[in-house]
């Protein structure tokens, strides 16, 4: 693969400003990087650090550590950690052949955004591992001891930042930058857990008279699972189920398989049943998924403009078994009831969600199959206690659960010195003080900090839109303003080190 360069960036990077973190960003965007499949990458940054004179260090887990030695004359400056991961989030529309694992990212420039058509781009957190890298070969930036870890497996369970070893790190300032909103400064986020539910059974010939549909609920927003967690979009999964429910009830429907979803982590955007029916009450089906479609659209209005529910006939070779009937009815019944969203508001930082749940992803077939869940919250005790309601109301059935994949929140420290630091350094090149936020989105900030006691954290990041879906963008101008701030923070703490005192909240 050849090297890109500023002068050498394809569109839509050409003119883009700051350059030199715009071509690390192509650079991203030309190789493929699915959560457990940074290798490539991995290894293109290894060989790019080593050519300029920077120490790397691979661990067992896979997290790359680049190590750049202080400015000249700020050898005694505290060390600073920046801090993103590699992989990021596979969620394509389902017309899309991209195949993440060996095409580009192909996005491009609309007004004032960097924009994915039909896939997502990457920008969470491929502009965070960008900024480092313009950092690292920058040889007009002030700062003392640097460390760059970039972690793996973030996306699929923050894999990297769990096998990261306790007191890998020297630096205790620490700079995460993989959060999506210019402006804002975060000190605290969820921590999470995971919860998957299985059963299996022997299915049954599907009986002659009968007609198959695929019956598809599409066109919903999706997006992060935490970040947009509370702006009640649909839940793709959740709503198919609710009709199939409605509908059984007047429609002797057979399940031949129900899926939908791609990503725990990501609210599902599309579902997909094929259903087995008399043929003689396919019009009644099909008259019934017109009157959900009105209901919903009314339902879900201002919120999903795009919803569609159809239904058409399965293509041949046509299945000749469905799922048994008991199965179907304890599969129904359970995810109908299983819960989704917001669960509980905090009451200690007004307006961040404290818990809440997605039902990620499902996939049954006449054998039965899975269903996977992603509990969040600003409390373990929170997370862990909806992981096990949920887990409470499948075993009802005697299904399988599984609880599995904790990770801790982080913890608000509103007197941190670092974040002191920042405010100041923003609000003198900006005239306004920036906000202080705690997100309901998974940051690998409480991990690390348990690896090492002691360490400062503050995370901020660009304008991202769209994280986790198809149609993600990153508003050009923040990158560029988060590059200047990036810059002049480790000239800040370089020069003048953070003192221990309350930050402005």
């Amino acid at each position: 693969m050849s090297v890109l360069t500023p002068s050498s960036l394809p569109a839509p990077f050409t003119n883009l400003t700051p350059a030199s973190v715009w071509t690390h960003f192509a650079t991203l965007c030309r190789i493929p990087r699915p959560s457990k499949h940074e290798g490539v990458l991995r290894d293109h940054l290894v060989a790019w650090a080593q050519a300029r004179g920077l120490a790397t260090q691979v661990d067992e887990a896979g997290n790359l550590i680049v190590r750049k030695p202080a400015t000249p004359g700020h050898e005694a400056a505290p060390g600073v950690v920046l801090q993103a991961h590699l992989d990021m989030v596979t969620q394509k529309n389902s017309d899309s052949g991209h195949d993440f694992f060996h095409d580009p990212i192909t996005p491009v420039a609309r007004d004032g955004w960097l924009v994915a058509e039909g896939t997502t781009l990457g920008a969470d957190n491929g502009i965070g591992v960008a900024l480092m890298l313009a950092v690292l070969e920058d040889p007009e930036a002030v700062h003392g001891p640097l460390e760059a870890l970039f972690t793996v497996d973030e996306e699929a369970g923050m894999g990297g930042a769990h096998g990261l070893a306790a007191g890998a790190l020297q630096g205790r300032l620490m700079l995460n930058l993989d959060t999506e909103e210019w402006g804002e400064f975060y000190l605290g986020c969820a921590g999470g857990v995971d919860v998957a539910v299985s059963r299996h059974a022997p299915p049954v010939p599907l009986e002659a008279g009968h007609a198959l549909r695929d019956v598809s609920l599409r066109g919903l927003r999706g997006g992060h699972s935490g970040v947009d967690i509370h702006e009640e979009r649909g839940n793709a999964i959740k709503l198919l189920v609710r009709v199939l429910h409605d509908l059984g009830t007047t429609l002797p429907l057979q399940w031949v398989s129900l899926r939908g979803g791609t990503a725990r982590n990501a609210l599902p955007r599309e579902a997909f049943a094929t259903v087995a029916l008399p043929a003689d009450r396919v019009d009644a089906l099909h008259a019934g998924l017109a009157r959900w479609q009105a209901l919903l659209a009314d339902e879900l209005q201002g919120v999903e403009q795009g919803l569609s529910l159809t239904a058409e006939p399965t293509p041949a070779p046509l299945p000749g078994l469905v799922m048994a009937p008991a199965e179907q009815a304890v599969w129904l019944a359970s995810l109908h009831a299983a819960p989704h969203g917001v669960r509980r508001m905090s009451r200690q930082v007004p307006g961040v969600v404290e818990t809440s749940n997605n039902l990620g992803v499902v996939s049954l077939t006449p054998e039965g199959g899975q269903a996977h869940f992603m509990v969040r919250s600003l409390r373990d005790s929170g997370s862990l206690a909806l992981a096990e309601e949920i887990a409470s109301l499948f075993q009802l059935s005697g299904t399988t659960v599984d609880i599995n994949g904790h990770y801790p929140g982080w913890t608000p420290n509103p007197g941190s010195p670092l974040l002191a630091l920042c405010q100041r350094v923003y609000a003198d090149r900006h005239g306004a003080p920036a906000h202080v936020q705690v997100i309901h989105a998974g940051l690998e900030c409480g991990i690390l900090a348990a690896k090492h006691p002691g360490m400062d954290i503050v995370s901020f990041g660009p304008t991202i839109r769209g994280a986790h879906a198809p149609g993600e963008r990153v508003e050009v101008a923040s990158v560029g303003r988060c590059h200047d701030l990036l810059r002049a923070i480790l000239a800040e703490a370089a020069v003048r080190p953070p003192k221990a005192g309350a930050a402005t909240v």
